[in-house]
């Protein structure tokens, strides 16, 4: 397939682009700049431009752009940039699918993958959640809401779309396992809270791995990316197994809330995702418990350049 792939550049964009390219496909990067040859294509969120030829030569877009959630302190400002960044890139390809599906030839991508992300049903204790639960009332399910239903052009036009309701992923390079493997290589397991929540967590190889099995499996709607959930205290205990760390330093709760202001509710809350939409059309992730993604992790070795 050609797949046009909207935010390329961070953790799993880069990995999403390797896996596709590696499996066969061509995959076009839309970057906000000129671009540089046949493989990039140029946009605009801000603005409401994008390279309208580039996306009809595509088979399928994934749109995984947006303002980074845990990189800087979640102020006001920045509260708004999280939203706009995810509408604003959501609402133009979305519309420009149903635009160019509008048209009198028709040619428009038949697919639109779209980030998003378990937020979406807010802190739920121990409820098993599928993708049918009713969204939370938190900040960041009130950004999945209307990231997702900027989607809504595409979807009535006829474009498949599947919103990609991501869980915490786990990579050796980056993300949400940054914190508590950096201190594993001083030998210390660090615990969130009391690490009774669940995290419904994935590796980044079984995040990009999903993404392309959807690409080409007849569903739609919500579709919540995860491997596992799992207390994070048991995850933690795996993660110190496979490093031999000697201590577990707990990290309290108030002190976290302190530290990452609204943000901490995402790390101390407990959201129980099931994978329902990804099992029930036979994808199989590579790491399905906190021992596999632990043994995985350790492993890891950079790529030469």
């Amino acid at each position: 397939m050609r797949v046009l792939v909207a935010g390329s550049s961070g953790l799993v964009g880069t990995a999403l682009v390797q896996h596709l390219r590696e499996s066969g496909h061509d995959v076009v990067r839309l970057v906000r700049r000129a671009s540089r040859g046949p493989d990039e294509a140029s946009w605009d969120p801000a603005a409401g431009a994008v390279d309208t030829a580039a996306v009809a030569a595509s088979d399928a877009v994934v749109d995984l752009a947006g303002v980074p959630v845990a990189s800087r302190p979640l102020t006001p400002a920045r509260k708004q940039a999280v939203l706009s960044s995810r509408v604003q890139t959501a609402g133009l390809l979305a519309r420009t699918l149903a635009d160019l599906a509008d048209a009198d030839d028709g040619r428009a991508p038949r697919v639109l993958l779209q980030a998003s992300g378990i937020g979406a049903y807010g802190d739920r204790g121990d409820t098993p959640l599928s993708e049918d639960e009713p969204l939370g009332d938190t900040f960041f399910a009130g950004v999945v809401r209307r990231w997702e239903a900027a989607t809504v052009p595409a979807q009535a036009a006829g474009i498949r779309v599947v919103h990609l309701r991501t869980g915490i992923v786990l990579a050796a390079h980056g993300g949400a396992a940054a914190p508590l493997l950096l201190p594993l290589r001083a030998g210390v397991a660090t615990r969130l809270g009391s690490g009774q929540q669940f995290w419904s967590w994935i590796s980044l190889l079984d995040e990009v791995r999903a993404i392309a099995h959807l690409l080409t499996t007849d569903v739609q709607g919500p579709a919540n990316l995860v491997a596992s959930a799992d207390r994070h205290v048991d995850l933690v205990g795996a993660l110190r197994r496979a490093w031999g760390a000697a201590v577990t330093l707990p990290v309290p709760a108030p002190v976290l809330r302190v530290a990452l202001g609204d943000f901490s509710s995402e790390v101390l809350g407990s959201i129980r995702a099931e994978p329902t939409v990804l099992a029930s059309t036979g994808f199989v992730p590579r790491h399905a418990t906190p021992v596999d993604v632990a043994r995985w992790l350790r492993a890891w070795r950079r790529p030469a350049p």
